[in-house]
Parts: structure tokens; sequence; C-alpha cells
């Protein structure tokens, strides 16, 4: 079965950003993970953090929610952040009840998790 998700990847001082959309399910896995593969080795010394953008993703089930919880287990083990951007109302509600929300930092929009990073408070 073919992906119904795509995942685009840029670099800032600091993050690692990979912009979800589509369909996060069973069949994400390979996007997801080489999307995390070039996120975090593009300049590895800035990237301390990984923000995972959902603001144009139309579903999540609970497999895409096991394939998340997996990126935030692998980036534990290397020592980086995650932490999610734009989830629905939705998709929010989904990571209280899942208690996925207790182990990464939710922003409403990718600027706000961004601006974090790139400009740290004093």
């Amino acid at each position: 079965m073919m992906s119904t998700c795509e995942a685009t990847t840029r670099s800032l001082p600091g993050a690692a950003v990979i912009e979800l959309s589509g369909e996060v399910d069973g069949t994400a896995a390979a996007v997801l993970t080489e999307a995390y593969e070039r996120a975090v080795t593009a300049s590895p010394e800035n990237h301390d953090t990984v923000v995972l953008d959902f603001a144009a993703v139309d579903y999540i089930n609970s497999t895409g929610i096991a394939l998340i919880v997996s990126v935030l287990a692998r980036a534990r083990a290397e020592r980086r952040k995650v932490v999610a951007s734009g989830l629905s109302p939705h998709y929010r509600e989904i990571f209280d009840i899942t208690r996925l929300s207790d182990f990464i930092e939710l922003f409403p929009d990718l600027d706000g998790a961004v601006s974090q990073f790139t400009h740290p408070a004093a």
C-alpha cells in the first residue's frame, strides 16, 4: 500500500523541522523514518531539537501515534528533543488522552515552536 503521507525537511539554527502532510498511519513508517534521517543528518551539530509540524496533516490513526512514539524514543536515545506544532484541536486532544503530550511539547504553530530555538529566552 502506498503512503499518502509526505514529509519535507529543513534546517534552522538549533532545530530540524519535519513538515508532514496527508495521513500519518501505518503506511507512513518509511516516510517518517527517512524524513527523520534527512533532518538530523543535514547539520547534526545544530539539531538538538526536531520539530514535527502537523499543520498539513489530515489524519492520524493509532499506528501513526505509535510511529510518532518511535521517533520520540529514537530522538531521546540520541539525546535530541522532539516537539510538535500545528496539531488540530482534535489531534491535540488525542495527544492529551494518550498522554503523548506528557513527553512531547506542543506548540500551536511552527512559528511558535521555531521561535523557542532561534530566539531562546535570556
